[in-house]
């Protein structure tokens, strides 16, 4: 990209498939400067037809998106699907909700048990769940929401599919760097009988530690007095994550190649930051 890394915004997207006013899309949105990632402000979208207007804005923008772009090589070949990933997502995509669940559930019912799902090279790294779940959590639904979205937006989906350079996508997972944050500790449920306290603290702690850049990533994050209140306040955790997202996006923008292996299998895709 060809502008000032601080002209560039950054985005993070906490996504959902079937977004609500209860459960909307949320973008968080900010510019970084000299290792300090400034949250500006958070954008909820409670229908596709909004975050698709958002997709569509003026870049230049680099944004970090918290579904799967790719689905494991093992899977697609042995369901014999197209093995380039522009055409195994049209195929993908060309399914029905229930065809997906159906499919990978015959693949996964074929298996050994502790070896059902199929799972991409950037899982181990990322800790992340296989691109292929389709419940707890339903992140190949995702990915079928998700994917098409990006595809109308003619972004460029960095590392897997061309587009409009100044508008780009990257794989993000917020697991990611909460993990590494405050290990294992819950921070986030969307039912309220698991809103507790503990989780509270724990939202307080991961903040702090995204506040004095406690990350291998060598980001500072800066928030208004609000903006931290509010990202503590929200016992989903939906704003935090996009905020995690954000930063993940914030460090890919600033390496060569989006900080994606040379490597990377690009039927796959890679999860930034892995």
């Amino acid at each position: 990209m060809s502008v000032a890394p601080q002209d560039v915004l950054l985005a993070g997207v906490d996504f959902t498939s079937r977004p609500t006013r209860r459960k909307p899309i949320t973008v968080a949105m900010g510019h970084q400067s000299r290792g300090v990632v400034r949250v500006e402000r958070l954008h909820e979208h409670d229908t596709f037809a909004g975050f698709t207007a958002w997709l569509a804005q003026p870049g230049p923008w680099v944004g970090g998106f918290d579904f799967p772009f790719g689905l494991p090589r093992e899977l697609v070949e042995t369901l014999g699907w197209p093995a380039t990933w522009h055409a195994s997502m049209l195929h993908f995509n060309g399914l029905t909700r229930d065809e997906v669940r159906g499919t990978f559930a015959a693949f996964c019912d074929a298996r050994p048990v502790g070896a059902k799902f199929a799972h991409r090279a950037t899982d181990g790294p990322a800790g992340s769940s296989p691109s292929m779940k389709w419940v707890n959590p339903p992140v190949a639904l995702m990915m079928h929401a998700g994917v098409p979205l990006l595809l109308e937006a003619g972004v460029e989906i960095a590392g897997l599919h061309p587009g409009d350079g100044t508008r780009v996508a990257l794989e993000a997972y917020p697991g990611l760097l909460a993990r590494e944050l405050i290990g294992n500790r819950s921070y986030k449920s969307d039912e309220k009988a698991k809103q507790t306290p503990e989780r509270f603290i724990a939202r307080k702690d991961l903040v702090e530690a995204l506040e004095q850049g406690r990350t291998r990533l060598g980001l500072r994050v800066r928030l208004s007095h609000a903006m931290r209140d509010t990202l503590v306040a929200d016992a989903s955790g939906d704003r935090l994550d996009a905020v995690l997202c954000l930063v993940l996006a914030a460090w890919g923008a600033g390496q060569p190649g989006y900080g994606l292996p040379a490597g990377m299998d690009p039927l796959e895709g890679w999860i930034v930051g892995a």
